[in-house]
């Protein structure tokens, strides 16, 4: 990772870790919109958030997918919910446009607007929240107008997902693969927050006593637990060359191996946490529900492993 990035990693940590305890991100999925809008503003003020992939002649930063990448995976770390994800993949559909809206994209890249793509209508990510939606279908993007909005309860709190319905729609040019995009965007989640979920547990085990010693401390769960660091640490690796290196194949890999070890270290999280993982109070079930609602968004892990497996055979 470049001093670039590093600074950028850091500075979203100083605001996540000041501005989103367990309370904040609480309070904030709960809220009328979802996220803190506070918050929100600081991330694009500050850091530029949502100006990241957005070219300077756009009112951006001209930075890569990979910074947007750094930041969304901060955020996934503490599970802050905010607009970001929508907003990344709306920019990188205008400025794949045959003629990209310059005054939707500034408004976006300063956070004043917010952003959804639709991938499957039902299931919306920023939906209820979005000024700018755009469809994408694999083979073309289609500006969505006049939408009618279903909020969903999800299993998820703090990720919102909505059902959106188009009153008007216009075809603004070739979809440029932005659902293995998504894909990559939502890896780098995926791993941030299996690796904040990880060392929860091993807290924990270091402070829970049983029979007069620390738990972290019986040869079992020290097993387990290194076996979790190494598979989240191959997963990071092979997350972090995808972003590097995007590719349709990159990005599958790359969806199917984080929903895999998040999952995995969320289930074991559960299991040594024990009957307080699966209280209201205790953050590591919303962890479990993140693990598990993001592995079946844009389509379930297997769903990945199909197209891999169509490259090989």
């Amino acid at each position: 990772m470049s001093e670039e990035r590093d600074l950028l990693r850091d500075t979203v940590a100083t605001l996540v870790d000041k501005h989103a305890t367990s309370a904040a991100v609480r309070e904030a999925m709960a809220s009328e919109r979802g996220y803190d809008e506070s918050l929100w503003q600081l991330l694009c003020e500050q850091v530029g958030a949502a100006a990241l992939v957005v070219p300077e002649d756009f009112g951006g930063a001209g930075g890569e997918l990979g910074d947007a990448a750094v930041v969304l995976g901060e955020l996934a770390r503490n599970l802050v919910p905010t607009p970001l994800f929508g907003t990344t993949l709306a920019e990188l559909a205008l400025l794949a446009s045959d003629s990209p809206d310059a005054d939707a994209l500034e408004a976006l890249a300063a956070g004043a607007s917010i952003g959804a793509v639709v991938f499957d209508p039902d299931y919306v990510v920023n939906g209820d929240v979005a000024e700018v939606i755009i469809a994408a279908d694999g083979e073309r993007l289609t500006r969505w107008t006049g939408c009618t909005v279903e909020p969903h309860q999800t299993m998820d709190p703090t990720r919102r997902l909505a059902r959106v319905t188009p009153g008007e729609t216009t075809d603004i040019g070739a979809d440029p693969g932005l659902a293995d995009t998504a894909a990559l965007l939502l890896a780098a989640e995926q791993i941030a927050a299996a690796e904040r979920c990880l060392q929860l547990t091993v807290d924990y085990t270091k402070e829970r006593v049983q029979f007069g010693r620390p738990i972290g401390s019986f040869q079992a769960l020290k097993h387990r637990m290194a076996d979790l660091y190494v598979r989240v640490q191959s997963t990071r690796a092979v997350v972090d060359e995808a972003i590097a290196e995007p590719s349709a194949t990159s990005a599958a890999l790359a969806r199917f191996s984080a929903s895999e070890t998040f999952s995995a270290v969320a289930a074991e999280a559960v299991q040594m946490h024990g009957g307080i993982a699966i209280t209201w109070e205790h953050d590591i079930q919303l962890y479990f529900k993140r693990a598990h609602g993001s592995a079946q968004l844009f389509g379930p892990p297997r769903e990945h492993l199909r197209r891999l497996e169509s490259e090989i055979l």
